[in-house]
């Protein structure tokens, strides 16, 4: 475990179970589509990579680099587009796949925009769900894991710019972000 954590709180394995459970889901509920999966950067990069490999669907590929936060854990309350996507969505069925969802708000401007884009449809899916953080009426359709309300890093999520690169999710003790 590393040095920086309080404690792993979900473990490669039950990582890897859950996102193939719930890839499964989704082939089901798409069956016979080929969706855009949109993978929302920096944070969904690998849980995106291991989510579409256990896709039986043809899809296509794209990014968003959209961001509520600075530097540091605080929303800035505004989204701010980094990088948009290089595919047109008009009458597309896309998939949002996102790290986590908290507040609620980057995901809820999210979807706005991509309907207001003639997507199809909308589906959303994240690894993480801190529901009793939610301040906007947004749910994902499809989670892996609801999480307590703890600062998490490790499997793409991060603290400015660190710990990205761990197998696992773990729950950063909070001497680190108190700084």
């Amino acid at each position: 475990m590393h040095p920086d954590l309080q404690k792993i709180l979900l473990t490669q394995d039950q990582i890897r179970a859950r996102v193939s459970e719930v890839a499964g889901q989704v082939d089901r509920a798409l069956s016979g589509k080929r969706p855009l999966a949109i993978g929302i950067l920096k944070g969904s990069i690998i849980f995106y990579a291991d989510f579409i490999r256990c896709l039986t669907m043809p899809l296509e590929l794209d990014f968003m680099a959209v961001s509520s936060y600075g530097s540091g854990s605080t929303s800035s309350g505004k989204l701010k587009i980094k990088k948009d996507l290089d595919t047109d969505i008009k009458g597309r069925d896309v998939i949002v796949i996102e790290d986590i969802i908290d507040s609620g708000f980057t995901l809820a401007c999210l979807k706005k925009l991509l309907n207001e884009r003639g997507a199809a449809s909308v589906t959303i899916v994240t690894l993480l769900d801190k529901h009793e953080r939610r301040t906007e009426d947004i749910s994902p359709d499809y989670n892996c894991f609801e999480i307590p309300d703890e600062f998490v890093v490790g499997y793409g999520l991060d603290y400015n710019e660190e710990y990205r690169s761990l197998p696992y999710i773990g729950i950063l003790k909070r001497s680190v972000y108190e700084k």
